[in-house]
């Protein structure tokens, strides 16, 4: 997946904006305000997603390329290294999550603005797939 991929598909969802609160170096997806993916601009070298903290532990030992959220709460956020070892179909499972998990905290209103169930965590946590 390159940035435009990983933009394009980011900004697809329902009641994301995309800015650079950080500076010009850092691109932030927001649904309904609230962060939930975050890459830099010119290298694309890794992205940071919101992750549910058991399931971050277990991709954390899974995958090489998964590591704790570079300057962000390492209990709730993963940082993947873009090298190529993750599949896009995988990386799209994991923004989805991620945007799932965020959209979840939003408020009753706000979620019903976006069209948003009560999420509920997809994943089997006993058995993480690829």
């Amino acid at each position: 997946m390159n940035i435009e991929e990983y933009r394009e598909y980011c900004i697809s969802k329902n009641g994301v904006t995309e800015e650079c609160p950080f500076g010009p170096e850092t691109l932030v997806f927001k649904v309904m305000g609230k962060m939930f993916a975050l890459s830099g601009i010119e290298d694309f070298e890794s992205i940071n997603l919101k992750c549910d903290p058991k399931l971050a532990l277990l991709l954390r030992e899974k995958y090489n390329a998964v590591q704790p959220g570079y300057h962000m709460n390492k209990a709730h956020w993963n940082t993947i290294i873009m090298d190529g070892s993750i599949s896009d179909l995988l990386l799209k499972k994991w923004i989805d999550h991620s945007y799932n998990l965020v959209a979840d905290s939003l408020t009753r209103k706000q979620r019903e603005e976006l069209g948003f169930p009560k999420y509920i965590l997809e994943w089997d946590l006993e058995k993480v797939e690829s």
